[in-house]
Formats: structure tokens, C-alpha cells, sequence
């Protein structure tokens, strides 16, 4: 017998550590090479560990709630040989006895990792992360603070984000004169700090308690509200031509392509034009700066099954050509759909687009993806009476139009620019080649 050390698995480059959600086998079950053994959630998305052997689980190092640093071992699989494990080949020399003794080393080392500074809060009965504790440590944040603040990970748990933004509300803060104590001043937005009006319960009422993934959500979006002054601005589009083309074409660009051809990466590529003709919508705000993206990282906001909404992010956009944009386009709604997202997959985005036309809805005000400035609602496309201008006079035809809805930050996107992307892009929408070849 030989044992094999699971790890948390890299799952990206921006991704340090992940919190144990649940564990999806016990100790003594038998797991199959590939057969998810618990999952795991990190600030962006959730997911599964698999086990990369087959044998059985004998020990769990860490439980529910607790937060694991990638690369560090989460569980010991006792497999059948030790030629196809990735545990030492000396191992499997030793008597069970120092087996034994290794195996309970193991756990006091990873369990030491997620005790630390647990002194410094051992009068709070709520749960912070070793990541949280030491950062509070650092920034001299007391237990008082910490208990005060509103968590938006599981069970309300105080995430990294949570308490780098509350040190960020705080510094930016007037400090009180030396020596004098003062209270601390107001949040300048208090929309979100007011106490709820209480809320009556009848017999017949059915309470859901909201997932980990919409408290996130619901936090974002209040958090968007009060940093970004959101203005729209809203055009009409006359996408015929598109509209005639993808009928013409689907067929043979799937039989060709292997790929569905929908509406969206036609308008992607539209979006990622007019972004490259004006490159101060493709901002992010720190502060008092203003960071120019140099990639277009376009997001697609993706409504799931459970109702939750996930921005999965087309890296490098302006780069790929239709087909290109098919694939990446379809790639991450499968995956979206199906859950199997990794962290990477959501980072990174410099401009986010949403279907609101998905559900019949002709125009919408979408709230702004911090930290960007700003987001396109895609509406429903109609077939309508219009106008249509010719050399012979004008005439009443058939036509089919949609509605472009812009929100952006007036703090840093003033109406001049707001309204002349979206018209840049409505521009090329209408400028669809319909003899295009696909």
C-alpha cells in the first residue's frame, strides 16, 4: 500500500486559495481516478477537486468553511502499489508504525497552517480565515472592527475582499486629531449600512435562504451602485442585413465549423471595433487614476439554471476573427451552463456586454461590472414598420431593429463618449457586409 498526498489544484494565476465548501466523500470511501473528492470556492467561482488516483480516502486534513492555500495537501488517499502515486517511493518501505507517525505529521503541519494567529481573536465565535486573521493583524484591525463587518462569502464568512475594501473605506477616511477621541464619521453611501425595515413572516410563507454565489452578487451590484454615478444612453439598430446573413449561413457554418453560429459573437466583434476606436471606455478608476487597459477582455454576462448570474471574460477579443469569437463564445456558455468554469475564466474583464433581449426585453439599464466603467444591454430583436431611405424616395418596409442600452461611470465617461460608442457600434452593426463570406 502506498499513500497519495491530494493538493489543492492551481486554478489560475490570479488564484491563491480556495475555501472548502463541502466534502463530497468520507474517510474509508472508495474514490476513482477523476472522481471529484470535495468542493471548493474561491472568491470568483465554484468548483470540484478530483482525485488523480484510484485508491481510498483515509484521512481529510482540513473541513468545512476552512480556507486551503493552493499546493497544499487536503487529503490522504491510500492507493494499491506505489509505482503510480505520487508519494515517495521510500515510503512505501517503511513499517506501518512510521506510516502511521508521517501520516499524523502531515496533519498537525496543515492544520498549523489555518491555526495561525488564532490567538489574536480567540474570544470571536464567528469563523475568519488565517488569509483575513493575519491581514487584520497587519492592518491593526481590531476584533470589534472585524465583527462589524458584513461578509459576503459562506454563511456571511468576512472574505479577503471584504476586508481589503473596508480598509480601503477606512483610509480614505478623515483621521480624528491626535490625542482627541473621536467617533468614526459616516460612510459617505449608506445605502447598504441601513438597518432593513423588519420584514413580516405569515403561516403560508416559504423563507430560501439566499446561496453563497447571490449574497456575492447582490453585494456587487450594491456595491456598483454607490461607487459609479450610472448614466445611459440608448440607440436604435437596424441589424437586417445580420439578421438575413446568419439565416443564409448557420447551417453551413455549423457543418463546417462544428459550432453553432449565434447573434452574439457577430456583436462581440462589433463591441471589441468600436472599444479599439475609443480606448478611454476601456478603463478601470483606482482612486483618483485612471488605469487604459491595453487588452480588450470582452465579459459576457450568462444567466445559470439556480437564477444566479455569472460574467465568464473573452480574453484579447479584438484579435480573433468571427470564428474565433464563435468558439470562445460558446466555449464559456457550455461551460457557464454546466458549471465547469475555472477562476480564470471570470478574471480580467475590461468591458462586460448582457443579453437582456434574451427574455423578450427590448432595452435595459444593466449595472456596472466593478471595476469597469461601464456595460452594453443587448435588446431583443424585433421586426418592425420602418422607414427606409432611397435614391426613388422613402418608403415603409419590414426591418429588423433592436435597442443598444449604455451604462456608464459620469465620474470618468461624460455623455459625449458614452453616446458615441454606443453609436460606433450601432455604426457597425447597420455596416454589416450581407455578402460577407463566412
Amino acid at each position: 500500500m502506498a499513500k497519495f498526498e491530494l493538493k489543492l489544484p492551481k486554478m489560475g494565476e490570479s488564484v491563491a486559495e480556495a475555501t472548502i465548501t463541502s466534502w463530497l466523500k468520507e474517510v474509508g470511501d472508495t474514490i476513482e481516478a477523476d472522481e471529484a473528492v470535495l468542493e471548493i470556492a474561491t472568491d470568483k467561482v465554484d468548483s470540484e477537486v478530483p482525485s488523480e488516483v484510484d485508491g481510498v480516502l483515509i484521512e481529510k486534513l482540513f473541513g468545512p468553511d476552512d480556507v486551503v492555500q493552493v499546493g497544499q495537501t487536503i487529503a490522504i488517499i491510500e492507493t494499491e502499489g506505489g509505482d503510480d502515486t505520487k508519494a515517495p517511493a521510500a515510503e512505501t518501505k517503511k513499517p506501518e508504525g512510521a506510516l502511521v507517525e508521517e501520516a499524523e505529521e502531515l496533519v498537525t503541519s496543515a492544520k498549523s497552517a489555518s491555526e495561525t494567529s488564532t490567538e489574536d481573536f480567540s474570544d470571536s465565535t464567528k469563523f475568519y480565515s488565517p488569509l483575513v486573521k493575519n491581514i487584520a493583524k497587519k492592518e491593526g484591525v481590531s476584533l470589534q472592527e472585524l465583527e462589524k463587518l458584513k461578509g459576503t462569502g459562506k454563511d456571511e464568512r468576512v472574505t479577503k475582499n471584504d476586508i481589503l475594501g473596508y480598509l480601503e473605506e477606512r483610509s480614505s477616511q478623515p483621521k480624528s486629531t491626535a490625542g482627541v477621541s473621536a467617533p468614526a464619521p459616516a460612510p459617505s453611501a449608506p445605502v447598504a449600512k441601513k438597518p432593513s425595515a423588519p420584514v413580516s413572516v405569515n403561516g403560508g410563507d416559504e423563507i430560501i435562504e439566499m446561496s453563497r454565489m447571490g449574497k456575492m452578487i447582490a453585494h456587487h451590484m450594491v456595491e456598483s451602485v454607490q461607487t459609479s454615478a450610472h448614466v445611459q444612453s440608448f440607440i436604435e439598430v437596424d441589424v437586417t442585413n445580420i439578421w438575413n446573413w446568419r439565416s443564409k449561413n448557420k447551417t453551413a457554418f455549423e457543418k463546417r465549423e462544428g459550432e453553432k453560429l449565434t447573434f452574439t459573437p457577430i456583436f462581440m466583434e462589433a463591441v471589441a471595433k468600436a472599444i479599439k476606436d475609443f480606448p478611454m471606455i476601456n478603463i478601470a478608476l483606482d482612486g483618483d487614476k485612471i488605469i487604459k487597459r491595453k487588452n480588450i477582455n470582452l465579459g459576457m454576462a450568462a444567466a445559470l439554471g439556480n437564477g444566479d448570474l455569472i460574467v465568464p471574460v473573452i480574453k484579447n477579443a479584438d484579435r480573433l476573427n468571427l470564428v474565433g469569437m464563435a468558439k470562445a463564445v460558446n466555449d464559456l456558455a457550455n461551460r457557464a451552463r454546466e458549471n465547469k468554469l475555472k477562476p480564470d475564466d471570470i478574471q480580467g474583464g475590461t468591458y462586460t456586454v448582457t443579453n437582456v433581449g434574451t427574455f423578450g426585453s427590448i432595452m435595459g439599464t444593466p449595472i456596472i461590472n466593478q471595476p469597469q466603467v461601464a456595460i452594453l444591454a443587448l435588446g431583443a430583436i424585433r421586426k418592425v414598420p420602418a422607414v427606409i431611405e432611397t435614391p426613388e424616395g422613402d418608403f415603409i418596409g419590414i426591418r429588423y431593429k433592436m435597442f443598444l442600452s449604455h451604462s456608464y461611470d459620469h465620474r470618468v465617461v461624460n455623455g459625449a463618449l458614452g453616446g458615441q460608442f454606443v453609436q460606433r457600434v450601432a455604426q457597425y452593426l447597420e455596416a454589416f457586409d450581407k455578402n460577407r463570406e463566412v
